[in-house]
């Protein structure tokens, strides 16, 4: 890990999300067609639509005439139009037309912030940040996705807590007691670790240590019906600003499993958080099995993720009560995950640049105010 930041360490808790990266806020399913979504991203108010042709669309959710939400207006073959008064607005968010205004008026505003949007993997990603940089900016690349030989399981859940606690659960493994109702007792031994100013990744070999195992846990991990208690290898990764778990069972040494998370601050004080999660899974030789284990597997990983949401949620609470960090880390691994969260996030301070609270102001120093729909020139 490269050297400290100089002066005191900032409480990770008060760093913000970087907004130039690609952050999914809606399911495909959420954003039906000739209809819109009110999504939120730290704070900012973004309203997706779906037009005629089915293209996907991310206004501010506000209209340039009296604010009201655009998420409550109609979708009107490939335009947005306003509940209030019918302002219509494009994709790119200029208006294009205002149905009672008289021919000879002052013009309006040039309108109002489009986002970057891109639909892959069953969601809707925004680019929050300066939309120069959408174009060029990493993507998540998921071949398995779309793979005839693995099924996906998307996961969308709100969790009231910063969302650098929910890095942190996932990559410190030393946590499986909290899980043993439906792990039963399991022995996570660290293999090794490495990190950058990007990413942390490590590498643990679960040993099953007795107890009982839910029946989704064992179909999950391809110890099929039986459930073999074979060792098996987790790799998770946290490259900012995304996190990864690869499963890989001893026994047959393929990969059982891929996990794809994110997980997008919704406030502007970002104190909760919407997780997203893409589970994918290999399916089995025998034809029509993973299909009549998905319930099953299902009902696992929504015990496991409520467990941890419990944790988090605690986490979040005692920071609250305690007005800051008290946490005694000791795990090397959880402290370099932390530096990496800090030195790649924003400050959450009003009125500092790109932090959430003043995205427009942000976004006007960056590109210049003549470039943003809805400044008045």
């Amino acid at each position: 890990m490269s050297e400290a930041l100089p002066g005191p360490t900032p409480d990770l808790r008060r760093v913000g999300i970087a907004p130039d990266h690609w952050y999914p806020v809606a399911t495909s399913r959420q954003v039906r067609r000739g209809r819109t979504f009110a999504a939120v991203f730290a704070g900012q108010r973004i309203a997706l639509y779906r037009t005629g042709s089915g293209t996907v669309h991310a206004l501010e959710d506000r209209c340039a005439h009296r604010q009201v939400p655009l998420s409550m207006g109609v979708v009107e073959g490939e335009i947005l139009r306003c509940c209030y008064h019918a302002w219509a607005y494009r994709g790119d968010g200029r208006i294009s037309q205002i149905p009672y205004l008289p021919k000879g008026c002052e013009r309006p505003p040039r309108g109002v912030r489009s986002y970057p949007v891109r639909e892959e993997y069953g969601l809707v990603f925004v680019f929050p940040g300066d939309p120069a940089l959408a174009e060029a900016a990493p993507f998540p690349h998921l071949p398995e996705h779309h793979a005839a030989t693995h099924r996906t399981m998307t996961f969308s859940r709100t969790v009231r807590c910063h969302y650098s606690f929910m890095h942190e659960n996932l990559l410190d493994m030393n946590h499986q007691f909290l899980h043993r109702s439906v792990l039963g007792m399991i022995r996570p031994e660290l293999l090794g670790y490495d990190s950058g100013p990007r990413h942390v990744e490590a590498r643990y070999r679960f040993v099953p240590a007795g107890g009982r195992k839910d029946r989704g846990a064992g179909l999950l991990s391809a110890e099929g019906i039986g459930g073999r208690n074979s060792a098996d290898v987790i790799t998770i990764r946290t490259e900012y600003p995304y996190q990864t778990l690869r499963d890989v069972p001893e026994s047959t040494g393929l990969p059982a499993f891929s996990l794809w998370a994110a997980y997008v601050p919704e406030d502007a004080e970002q104190r909760v958080n919407h997780a997203y999660g893409l589970l994918m899974i290999a399916k089995p030789a025998l034809p029509g099995a993973l299909h009549l284990a998905w319930p099953l597997i299902r009902r696992f990983t929504e015990r496991v993720f409520a467990q941890d949401r419990t944790a988090v949620e605690a986490e979040q609470r005692a920071w609250d009560e305690q007005g800051g960090d008290r946490n005694n880390e000791v795990f090397p691994l959880i402290l370099d995950v932390r530096e990496v969260l800090r030195r790649n996030g924003v400050p959450l301070e009003p009125g500092a640049p790109g932090a959430p609270g003043a995205p427009c102001a942000a976004a006007a120093e960056r590109v210049g105010a003549a470039e943003i729909p809805g400044s008045v020139q």
